[in-house]
């Protein structure tokens, strides 16, 4: 269950940044999970107790590219974001002993 609610990790400079001074980290998500859900499977997956949980949709954006036929035009599919705040002294490690 929890695989189908999470779908990955967001691993970015400013995912990063909130996740080592505020304990958020950010989630890909199913679009049709809601908050409830999206706690439990975080909880579940990683053994930590949530705080708090935003979502967000972000929407689809429009891509180009150059090939050797011409320009390539197509687009990124929307979707869901959520970003969780864990309690205090919690913390996920995704890389492991890296």
């Amino acid at each position: 269950m929890a695989n189908q609610i999470i779908i990955k990790p967001i691993i970015s400079e400013k995912s990063e940044g909130l996740s080592e001074k505020l304990t958020k980290y950010s989630f890909v998500v199913a679009r049709k999970a809601n908050k409830v859900e999206i706690r439990k499977a975080v909880e579940k997956e990683f053994s930590v107790n949530v705080a708090k949980v935003n979502t967000m949709v972000m929407p689809s954006k429009s891509k180009s590219r150059n090939t050797k036929r011409g320009m390539q035009k197509g687009r990124v599919s929307a979707y869901k974001k959520a970003i969780i705040t864990l309690a205090a002294g919690e913390e996920i490690d995704f890389f492991g002993e890296v």
